[in-house]
């Protein structure tokens, strides 16, 4: 059902697509926002494909802004630097403020069953620190953006923004300088270690400069400078106290939350409570004070074992902070540094370093950040829970949202790269594929994909509402920093990921060539037939397939899933069989839900998809209008599909459209008989996996005779609009309507219209 809209239509409006609305008033729709990236996503006659988001330009980020002095524009992948316009930028990694990995906190936390372990136990967090309970660390307080520096004539200019910042004398950072023979420990009560000259601690909007050598106070009232609205901190150090020159300065950076009382670092304890943090059950020494630690430029990926337990369960990378977690447990960040040449800051040389250690990486796989246009609430929500078909705002409803994203390692081919999206699985995050092999061998196909794994604001969004608009969000992300060939372009994905695919396929058939799904369930939750889906009946998409005439479907099930019953996803393929429609449905045994993520072998999947080309412009249209999976406040209003818009039923329950325009002059394409088969699946960890297989295709297509006219076949369906252009029509094109009850049929662009 269709979340009601909870704020008024002009607010919807202005959130978004403006994120705040600051002075510059909004258009008056959405629809007339114009495709600003040329022909990275599809610039032809209307209606376009997909919601409005998918072409929108970017909203407005003020994390993002540069004011006074910084110019650079942000690097925006995560565990990067790069020198820009004068200054040095560290990229950190979105929501992996973690802290220190305890792993007794951690078995305590599986064992006990708690909701928030189930619901991630697919992203399992690289730390065990928990926040204060006080809503004003948002679960997020000491999250690391990105870090700067600037070399002035009189001064070095640093700053640090933060996801969240609601206090900020609740929180502190330490800014390590220079070398040392050995380690040194950090002021304030930081509980780490480092090699460093100088430490510089940030509180209180002031700035302390220590020599580690005497352990003298350089400077104690340095000022800072706090800017609540970007979330960011700046401070100077004068030449007079501390002049780094032309030389090559080491760097380390901690943030943590600050005691007020003490002038300290707050430390974390064993269990978390209203005004301290916790997590800290099982460490050797005394716990860190560092949530997130910069200059992070090695952080493992997944890692894929040969145990289901270790490989999925008790797996600390998801959030790229595995070493970090390691490390703070130790008590020592010696690995996490970086060095700044002040001479290239002086002589304002450009260089992001690219593919080099330390530097950005421009192909393979990389964690990319964008600012979304819908935020809901700061920092992390655990209590934002979805996994239903009503609505879902999701845990992480910062503006600034992460996403995976795999590059070809090659130039890109005339036209731009193809795009596929690879939906990530419940319970699990963005990372869940990060350099995995079916990551790499998506990307690596025929022309080459950029692949693109939405975070979809938490690990039980299934692609609804907020979590359904990510998707879209980050595909005009992508579109906006690489060129894309719209005409190529598929989805696919894990369980939930598997689900997302039906649902943007249905929903959406005029933006993918094909679709894949993995032990994806039909819809929300379980479905056995013949009852109804739990808990969201209005979430199936068994209801829609007639969308998929044009979008052929592979789908892998596993015969004994314990998660995805069997019965439903047979009940689909059996489905589209007697629609006609191409398909191809193959049933492994033995297997269950998780065998195939173990075994990490996607090849025919990657074939099946391969340079197939997305049909825009079909002869004949079958559509299943579905206004119960749409959410008005977040803009997914699934109501136009090829050459028809404005698609309204009668009462707010499913209609549909069969709609075949004889300008073309082609008829159907012969349907071949059902093909029945046998395989194995080789290449993966396991030896093999065999399969049985049903599948059907479609012979040549036939010409017909062109004529001026148009049939359409409607079921509860009260409006229409035809786009005459691309259906190869005139405005005074022959009408043939069989409908259920009273429709109105409009000619865009002709001024007709026309009443059954």
């Amino acid at each position: 059902m269709n979340r009601p809209c909870r704020a008024t239509a002009g607010t919807v409006l202005c959130a978004l697509l403006f994120v705040g609305c600051g002075s510059s008033a909004p258009p008056a729709s959405i629809e007339a926002l114009q495709p600003p990236f040329g022909s990275s996503l599809y610039s032809g006659p209307e209606p376009r494909p997909g919601p409005p988001i998918l072409y929108a330009p970017p909203p407005r980020a003020p994390q993002l802004e540069n004011t006074g002095i910084w110019r650079a524009p942000p690097i925006l992948i995560s565990g990067a630097s790069a020198y820009r316009d004068g200054e040095f930028l560290y990229q950190d990694f979105l929501f992996d403020d973690h802290g220190a990995n305890a792993a007794l906190e951690n078995v305590v936390d599986l064992a006990a069953g708690l909701d928030a372990v189930a619901d991630d136990v697919f992203s399992r967090r690289g730390g065990s620190y928990r926040y204060p309970l006080d809503p004003v660390y948002a679960n997020n307080a000491a999250d690391l953006v990105e870090f700067r520096v600037r070399a002035l004539d009189t001064a070095t200019a640093f700053r640090v923004t933060l996801n969240t910042l609601l206090d900020p004398d609740r929180v502190a950072l330490t800014l390590a300088l220079g070398d040392s023979a050995a380690p040194r420990a950090l002021p304030r009560g930081a509980n780490v270690v480092v090699p460093a000259r100088w430490a510089l601690t940030v509180f209180e909007r002031q700035a302390e400069l220590v020599d580690l050598d005497t352990g003298a106070v350089l400077a104690n009232d340095l000022p800072v400078e706090v800017d609540l609205e970007r979330a960011q901190i700046h401070w100077r150090v004068p030449r007079s106290v501390w002049d780094p020159g032309r030389e090559r300065i080491a760097m380390a950076l901690g943030v943590g939350l600050w005691n007020t009382t003490t002038k300290a670092y707050l430390l974390p304890g064993a269990v978390a409570n209203e005004t301290s943090p916790g997590g800290a059950l099982g460490l050797s020494g005394p716990p860190a004070a560092f949530f997130n630690v910069a200059f992070r430029y090695d952080e493992p990926g997944t890692e894929l074992l040969p145990t289901l337990f270790t490989d999925l369960v008790l797996n600390t990378a998801w959030w790229r902070n595995k070493r970090q977690g390691a490390a703070l447990a130790a008590g020592d960040i010696s690995e996490f540094r970086a060095t700044v040449d002040f001479g290239r800051l002086r002589d304002g040389i450009d260089d992001d370093m690219p593919n080099q250690p330390g530097g950005t990486p421009t192909v393979g796989a990389i964690n990319r950040i964008f600012a979304s246009r819908f935020t809901h609430a700061p920092g992390v929500n655990p209590d934002n829970d979805c996994g239903t078909a009503e609505g879902c705002l999701g845990r992480f409803g910062g503006q600034l949202q992460p996403y995976a994203l795999y590059v070809p390692d090659r130039a890109p081919p005339e036209g731009g790269f193809g795009f596929t999206l690879l939906l990530h699985s419940l319970a699990a995050n963005y990372n869940q594929y990060h350099g995995t092999r079916h990551q790499r061998q998506l990307g690596e196909r025929g022309r080459g994909y950029l692949v693109a794994t939405p975070a979809g604001r938490g690990p039980d969004g299934w692609y609804v509402e907020t979590a359904e608009a990510d998707a879209f969000e980050v595909w005009n992300d992508v579109a906006r920093h690489y060129p894309l060939n719209p005409d190529y372009a598929a989805t696919t994905g894990v369980s939930m990921g598997g689900y997302g695919s039906y649902r943007l396929a249905t929903r959406y058939p005029d933006l993918f060539a094909r679709i894949h799904t993995i032990v994806g369930p039909p819809a929300v939750g379980i479905w056995v037939p013949p009852l109804q889906p739990s808990p969201g009946p209005q979430s199936n998409t068994f209801e829609s397939l007639a969308s998929l005439r044009h979008v052929p479907t592979l789908i892998w099930v596993a015969t004994t899933d314990e998660l995805v019953p069997y019965p439903g996803p047979l009940t689909l393929a059996q489905e589209l069989d007697r629609l006609g429609y191409r398909y191809r449905f193959e049933s492994y045994a033995p297997a269950e839900h998780l065998t195939f993520s173990f075994n990490d072998e996607y090849q025919p999947g990657a074939d099946f998809l391969g340079d197939r080309a997305v049909v825009r412009n079909p002869a004949h249209i079958s559509y299943v209008v579905n206004p119960r999976m749409d959410f008005a406040d977040v803009g997914m209003i699934a109501d136009h599909v090829y050459w028809l818009s404005a698609l309204v039923t009668r009462d707010g329950e499913p209609g549909s459209i069969d709609a075949v325009s004889e300008g073309f002059g082609a008829s159907d394409t012969q349907v071949l008989p059902t093909q029945f088969g046998a395989g194995l699946l080789t290449g993966g960890i396991l030896s093999g996996i065999a399969y049985l297989s049903q599948s059907r295709d479609w012979g040549d297509a036939s010409a017909a005779t062109v004529a001026d006219r148009l049939r359409l076949v409607l079921r509860n369906i009260a409006s229409l609009t035809v786009h005459p252009e691309r259906a190869r029509l005139s405005c005074k094109a022959e009408l043939e309507v069989d409908s259920d009850g009273p429709v109105e049929i409009r000619f865009a662009g002709c001024g007709r219209v026309e009443r059954y």
